[in-house]
């Protein structure tokens, strides 16, 4: 062999080390993995939605005249477990689902301050309904949204007959707290923060 073909043969036997490289980087991240993602993320639709599905049906058969309100609404936003911890400083988590017509469009986290939570580890539900359809579009069209700072949320009342008093429930976004002790009454969503979970 001489050296033009030692310089031919070593050219051709890199390309081939690199085409099976690129191959091998192909197979790490190729559509097994990618299938791997999406079935995942359907996965934990499925998860999200049934349990706001629970916990609506929780809030209906709890709080006498929810199902009329939220049936009002142009959509109602979901987080069936919010779960929290305060042990000096407190912070909540949560994950939940937008829904509109009983069908879920998006699905988002919920993450804030303690806000009243005693210590030791607590989780409650937390139903925004967005009795405005401009409001509920300008919630859609935010990337961060934070209860105070881009929208004021009103807690809903019960009134004496131990139903909702929808009298005064005339705020563009009325909410729902519920503990496993009921409907929670004097808590602050105040810096509550939403963001869009990428599902």
């Amino acid at each position: 062999m001489n050296r033009r073909q030692f310089i031919a043969a070593g050219g051709r036997a890199a390309a081939s080390v690199a085409s099976l490289t690129v191959l091998g980087a192909c197979t790490m991240t190729g559509p097994g993995n990618a299938a791997d993602a999406a079935e995942k993320n359907a996965s934990l639709r499925r998860e999200i939605d049934a349990k706001v599905d629970a916990a609506l049906a929780r809030l209906y058969g709890t709080v006498k005249g929810s199902r009329e309100l939220v049936g009002k609404a142009a959509a109602v936003l979901v987080f069936p477990e919010v779960m929290g911890a305060a042990f000096g400083v407190g912070g909540e988590y949560g994950r939940g689902a937008l829904r509109v017509d009983g069908r879920s469009i998006g699905y988002f986290s919920t993450t804030a301050g303690s806000f009243g939570f005693q210590v030791g580890a607590q989780s409650r539900a937390i139903f925004y309904a967005f009795m405005t359809r401009g409001a509920l579009e300008r919630f859609k069209r935010s990337s961060g949204w934070k209860v105070g700072a881009d929208a004021t949320v009103a807690l809903v009342k019960m009134g004496v007959n131990g139903q909702v008093d929808t009298t005064t429930a005339v705020n563009p976004i009325e909410a729902f707290v519920l503990t496993n002790a009921g409907l929670m009454a004097g808590a602050s969503l105040e810096g509550t923060k939403i963001s869009r979970l990428d599902l």
